[in-house]
């Protein structure tokens, strides 16, 4: 579904990644690993056309993507849940989830859309009518990740959703995840979690200073020396 070849990004004058090639298929849940600075929220966002490659191409099935605007990559099916959440603090659970269908393709199947939203996220149904900015932040994560999926994505970027979270909230988004992944959602997934992670993960590449220095199964990366070492401290 997703193809990214030799991927080179520039802060002003300062390179943030290397050369970075990955892909994501259909109904995988894809993470990309790595510590704070790693390039992974680079990448994200670049896929994302908030930022634009020095060089390098990001195709979406066939059609390349990078160079166009960041509402056209929404509309050809990208859907990113950035870091911070990002909701509308003083509008409703269900205005925030309206403005996620704000696509046409979307509007078109708004209301069955809103079903199954609720199916996952009942807590959501059950506030509907609430300010977010009164929500917890883990109910804020889940109404971020819920604004998302009304967009209909054939591709959801998570961009640290676990972030900040107390570590019972932590558990709960990752079971999300894992009902997305049994819906057959696509997802490429950014953490530090490197655990929880790699456990739902299909597949995942660790990322280091801009760079992707490692690729795997998720299983196989769990019992790999150097992830173990690195960032399990085993």
């Amino acid at each position: 579904m997703l193809s990214i070849e030799k991927l080179n990004v520039l802060y002003d004058k300062v390179q943030v990644l290397w050369d970075v090639s990955f892909r994501v298929n259909e109904s995988e849940v894809v993470t990309l690993l790595g510590s704070n600075g790693a390039g992974k929220s680079t990448t994200v966002k670049t896929i994302q056309g908030l930022l634009k490659p020095r060089s390098g191409s990001i195709k979406l099935f066939d059609t390349r993507i990078d160079g166009i605007p960041t509402y056209k990559i929404v509309g050809e099916g990208i859907a990113l849940v950035p870091e911070g959440r990002e909701i509308f603090p003083k509008m409703s659970v269900l205005e925030n989830l309206v403005l996620g269908a704000y696509v046409p393709r979307a509007r078109e199947t708004q209301n069955d859309t809103l079903e199954w939203v609720f199916a996952l996220f009942p807590t959501l149904a059950e506030r509907k009518k609430q300010l977010a900015g009164t929500m917890s932040g883990g109910e804020q994560q889940m109404l971020a990740i819920a604004r998302a999926l009304m967009s209909k994505p054939k591709l959801l970027m998570l961009d640290e959703p676990s972030l900040g979270l107390a570590p019972v909230v932590v558990l709960q988004v990752f079971e999300i995840i894992q009902k997305l992944k049994e819906e057959r959602v696509t997802v490429l997934l950014v953490e530090q979690n490197v655990h929880h992670a790699l456990e739902i993960s299909d597949r995942a590449y660790i990322m280091e200073k801009g760079q992707i220095i490692l690729e795997g199964k998720g299983s196989d990366l769990l019992n790999n020396h150097y992830v173990r070492q690195a960032y399990l401290g085993m």
